[in-house]
């Protein structure tokens, strides 16, 4: 990021009227995921002395240990883990506002709206034909990714608006409008034992120990554990249901993309799907709030 010179405000100790630099949250970032000055030192491409100092004045100046350390490891403290939540969010902020700002400028300027492909593709495909008619729309690029990566582009800035699902995605720090709420579905293979129940329970679900839930990839890429199959997108999972070697739960609206060869069956206590529209809170984009106002009439 070329921002060296930006400068954030954190919660900061008592007497302390300055503020943090980008650079010193990267710094500490850095340090804190590593928990090794030797291999943060690496990842910023610098020397590991000026490193440790930096990390020494930063504890100087806000007035709180942030590091344990020790001959053998490095571990956060309390306040050392408050600051690594902290600092992702203001490093991502500062990131997102550099990109919004130069898409601004640019000599076509758009909307870029962020969703989960294969998800919303109904209300999605109404939205944008009702946006298109209204008499100041502006192009709208729609980028279709996988199930975490709509927030995560909303977030750093390289979208302005996007489709998110509670309670799968967090809309935190967003503005939101829901858009439309539905319940779920678990998705099994035809002939399974289950197919013909007028419905099942989230206990009977997780208890196909043959047929695992699948496992989706957080927005740092890593996987939770678990036995269910690692998956990226809802090709490859309805595929390994087909296999028989996983099941899904997921929102009812999804039936309709479906083959013959799945079988489908109502989970009434799992948590309901509400689709929403969200974009920054600071935005004072007009593109924005109109597409904003389009979605609620749908």
């Amino acid at each position: 990021m070329g921002g060296d010179t930006a400068r954030v405000l954190v919660v900061v100790g008592a007497g302390y009227d300055d503020m943090v630099e980008t650079r010193e949250l990267r710094y500490f970032v850095a340090v804190a995921e590593e928990l090794h000055f030797g291999r943060a030192a690496q990842r910023l491409a610098m020397a590991q002395p000026p490193l440790s100092r930096a990390i020494q004045q930063l504890e100087r100046r806000l007035g709180v240990v942030l590091l344990h350390r020790s001959s053998r490891a490095i571990t956060l403290t309390k306040a050392g883990s408050v600051l690594l939540r902290e600092a992702r969010f203001a490093l991502e902020a500062v990131e997102a506002a550099e990109r919004r700002t130069r898409r601004a400028a640019a000599d076509r300027p758009g909307l870029v709206l962020a969703a989960k492909a294969g998800a919303s593709s109904e209300l999605l495909s109404k939205l944008l034909d009702a946006y298109a008619a209204e008499p100041d729309a502006v192009a709208v690029e729609v980028v279709l990714r996988g199930p975490s990566e709509p927030e995560s582009l909303l977030r750093n800035g390289s979208a302005d608006v996007a489709l998110l699902h509670r309670p799968y995605d967090t809309t935190a720090g967003f503005d939101t409008e829901d858009l439309h709420t539905e319940q779920q579905i678990v998705v099994l293979p035809a002939g399974h034992p289950l197919a013909n129940r007028p419905y099942v329970s989230m206990a009977e679900v997780n208890a196909l120990t043959d047929l695992p839930l699948p496992r989706w990839p957080r927005p740092d890429g890593s996987y939770p554990e678990g036995p269910g199959p690692q998956v990226r997108d809802h090709t490859q999972l309805t595929q390994l249901i087909r296999l028989g070697r996983a099941c899904a739960v997921m929102p009812e609206s999804l039936r309709a993309q479906l083959r013959d060869d799945h079988a489908v069956v109502p989970v009434p206590d799992a948590a309901a799907v509400t689709t929403v529209i969200a974009w920054p809170p600071h935005s004072r984009s007009k593109a924005v709030a109109d597409l904003v106002r389009t979605a609620i009439r749908l």
